[in-house]
C-alpha cells in the first residue's frame, strides 16, 4: 500500500483513540543527502516535502495538533552556510505556503526566542499567524530557534520577577501557574513524540510538556518518512496503556 492510498483513516486504527497532538523531531535530512550524494540542503528540501504530507495527513485523519521541531538553540552551531539557507528557507516556505494554509484550514503558531531571527523572518511569521489565527482544522506549532532548557529558564525567571513585584503568592506556584508561562500555554500537551533516523534522545525539546507522552523512534530518516511510517507509529501508539501513573 502507497502513501498515495492512505488519504482516510486506516481500517486497523481506531480513530477514537488517536492522538490529539504529535509532535516530531525532523531529524536525518543531512544523512539523506549525504546517501544520495547530494549536498546537505537538498535534504531541508526534501524533508520540507516529507512535513507538509504528513500535516496534510493529520488533518486527513483527524489529529488535532501537529508541532515540529525545525530548529533548536543549539543548532547555531551549524556551518553559517546551512544556517543561512535553512532561515531563508523558513521564510520562503511561509510566503509560499500560507495561501494554501489558509484554504484548508491550518492555525500556524511559533515557539521559541523569535526576537533573535532576522527582521525578514519575524514579519513573515507574524503574518502568517494573524493571517491562519482563525482556522480550526489544525493547529502546526513549529518550534524555531527552541530549546527547552532555556524556556524553563524563562519561566523562573518571570515567576520571579512576579514574586519580587508582589504580584505572585510564593505559596501560590504550582504547576499551572508554570504551564501560563509556557511557549506553549494553552496547548495540550504532546499525546505522541516521533523522532526519525534512529536517534534516541530529546535533544531538548518540549522536556516539560513531554512528562507522559509516549515515544517512538523510527531509523528513517526523515525525508523518507511517508504516511506508512505514520501508520506504523500510530499503530504502535494504539497498542500502548496510557495510565498516567495509576494502576
Amino acid at each position: 500500500m502507497t502513501a498515495k492510498l492512505l488519504q482516510t483513516l486506516p481500517p486497523d486504527l481506531d480513530h477514537q483513540r488517536l492522538p490529539q497532538h504529535v509532535a516530531v523531531i525532523m531529524d536525518g535530512n543531512g544523512r539523506w543527502a549525504k546517501q544520495k550524494g547530494m549536498p546537505r540542503i537538498a535534504g531541508h528540501r526534501q524533508g520540507v516535502d516529507a512535513l507538509k504530507d504528513l500535516l496534510r495527513c493529520c488533518k486527513d485523519w483527524g489529529i488535532a495538533a501537529l508541532t515540529v521541531y525545525a530548529f533548536s538553540t543549539e543548532n547555531w552551531s551549524r556551518p553559517a552556510q546551512e544556517v543561512d539557507f535553512l532561515m531563508v528557507l523558513f521564510e520562503r516556505m511561509l510566503r509560499r505556503e500560507l495561501e494554501e494554509m489558509c484554504r484548508e484550514g491550518v492555525r500556524i503558531s511559533f515557539v521559541g526566542d523569535l526576537d533573535s531571527l532576522s527582521k525578514s523572518l519575524r514579519n513573515e511569521i507574524e503574518r502568517s499567524q494573524t493571517a491562519t489565527a482563525n482556522n480550526q482544522a489544525i493547529h502546526f506549532t513549529v518550534a524555531i530557534n527552541y530549546g527547552s532548557r532555556r524556556e524553563i529558564v524563562k519561566v523562573c525567571r518571570q515567576i520571579a520577577e512576579a514574586t519580587l513585584a508582589g504580584e505572585v503568592n510564593p505559596e501560590n506556584i504550582d504547576e499551572n501557574l508554570f504551564e501560563q508561562h509556557l511557549y506553549t500555554a494553552g496547548n495540550h500537551n504532546p499525546d505522541l513524540l516521533i523522532r526519525t533516523s534512529g536517534e534516541m534522545r530529546l535533544s531538548n525539546f518540549l522536556l516539560w510538556q513531554m512528562a507522559y507522552t509516549e515515544m517512538y523512534f523510527t531509523n528513517t530518516l526523515w525525508p523518507d518518512f511517508n504516511r506508512n511510517e505514520f501508520h506504523r507509529a500510530l499503530v504502535d501508539y494504539q497498542e500502548r496503556d496510557r495510565r498516567f501513573g495509576k494502576v
